[in-house]
């Protein structure tokens, strides 16, 4: 567990350094568009932050190949090197996407070509662990499409929920973070060491991912742009895969086939926890494809109608946006993860269910905030402070004014050589009526 920290922080901290100094390449070279009718940013905002998660993934995979225990990973597995390979790939061709704006079936074209150079090095599903069937061996054609089709959907569910600052790096990491529980738990507590390379993968993702999300975070410095969506995408692609296609339960455990479904319930995840970790991400995707293809448009047309557009639509700011879509990816990728571990227990699933009524609770109510207890005011932002009661400042009391402030017009306001001549014509006045009394 200390090798794998120390190249999820080795990967973190080289993304946030890199950052930096790739906003200001970005600016620069002139990669940042002018704000589109579907974005939400106020004002051009740089992309390409892909490359400094690219050196990332390089850096973590360069640490992890040094330590005493991965470096198992590299010399029993071509994982790695196909990841990589793979990586890079995509990566170009995201550049050269927020840099140029080349054609949606070109990249298309370009993720398929990617998931075909890690298939070539051996990142491939061979076999599908199958509930009540058993498990079923693929042809080099089943698992050559499968392994391309899960790549390519991963991929552009990733990128199709980037659309808020923060939302794409964040899912991806709590996705990242429930694989790598899972990987590390077929691995350490079965001893299934073909595990060993999706848990790499997803401990250098979440690396990655942490690292960016500090400059992403509302109001974004910095977007990671198609390079660092689809780059992350592929990424966690290539974990599920790992998983999915290199375990074998009936070749490394006895008995009847009944006994190593309840004794390995694990192992028949991960026909699951691929799709439950990019659930959000691969419903709006879904979505997506059918509200265009239902309006005439193309697939690959962009719109403001995906699900991070319509929950700032009903009324939700762009924090509580995003917190509500981490919130169901978290609930779906741990609620998987709890249930491989004890798919016996009724608790997971009643915890499930409530978890879920809350979510739609503050899904359905956009106007409620709530409010921290005081001892924790210094550690929340400031909108979720309890507001000291305003003091109305005392409303001053009127003087009574006498019957000679009344009639003075001095005191009325009047000034200048109007208030001159009154005045004298009133001392005038006085002067007779002491005259008279004195008589």
């Amino acid at each position: 567990m200390r090798e794998y920290l120390l190249t999820l922080c080795i990967t973190a901290a080289v993304t946030y350094l890199l950052t930096g100094p790739v906003r200001k390449f970005a600016i620069v070279a002139g990669a940042m568009p002018e704000i589109r009718a579907r974005d939400v940013h106020r004002e051009p905002t740089p992309r390409l932050g892909g490359i400094a998660m690219f050196f990332g993934l390089c850096a973590g995979l360069l640490v992890a190949g040094h330590l005493t225990n991965l470096s198992a990973v590299f010399e029993n597995s071509n994982e790695p090197r196909a990841l990589l390979s793979g990586a890079a790939l995509i990566w170009l061709i995201g550049v050269l996407d927020d840099k140029f704006e080349i054609d949606a079936l070109l990249k298309l074209g370009g993720q398929m070509i990617a998931a075909g150079v890690m298939v070539m090095q051996g990142l491939t599903i061979l076999w599908l662990p199958i509930p009540k069937v058993g498990t079923v061996a693929l042809t080099q054609w089943q698992g050559t499409l499968l392994t391309v089709a899960l790549v390519v959907i991963t991929i552009n569910a990733v990128n199709f929920v980037d659309g808020l600052d923060g939302l794409a790096a964040g899912m991806v990491c709590i996705a990242a973070a429930a694989f790598f529980m899972y990987a590390y738990r077929i691995w350490y507590s079965y001893g299934i060491e073909a595990a060993a390379p999706a848990t790499l993968f997803s401990a250098i993702l979440m690396g990655m991912c942490l690292g960016f999300l500090p400059h992403n975070m509302h109001p974004a410095r910095i977007f990671m742009g198609d390079s660092g969506s689809m780059l992350i995408g592929l990424v966690l692609a290539a974990g599920a895969i790992s998983v999915t296609g290199q375990v074998d339960p009936d070749n490394l455990f006895g008995g009847s086939e009944r006994s190593t479904v309840h004794q390995m319930v694990p192992l028949y995840i991960p026909l699951l926890m691929p799709l439950t970790i990019i659930a959000i991400p691969a419903a709006d995707l879904v979505l997506a494809i059918v509200r265009r293809t239902w309006r005439g448009q193309s697939p690959f047309a962009a719109d403001r109608g995906h699900l991070h557009h319509r929950l700032l639509e009903i009324g939700h700011s762009h924090s509580r946006a995003v917190l509500i879509m981490y919130f169901w990816s978290a609930l779906i990728a741990f609620g998987a993860l709890a249930y491989s571990v004890n798919s016996a227990s009724m608790w997971i699933v009643l915890g499930v269910v409530f978890l879920s009524a809350v979510g739609l609770i503050l899904l359905l109510m956009p106007r409620f905030r709530p409010r921290a207890p005081r001892w924790a005011q210094s550690f929340v932002p400031p909108r979720y402070r309890r507001r000291a009661p305003a003091t109305e400042p005392a409303a001053a009391t009127p003087q009574p004014a006498s019957q000679e402030q009344e009639r003075t017009p001095v005191a009325a306001g009047v000034s200048g050589v109007n208030g001159a001549t009154a005045l004298g014509a009133r001392s005038r006045l006085l002067d007779r009526r002491k005259a008279e009394s004195s008589r």
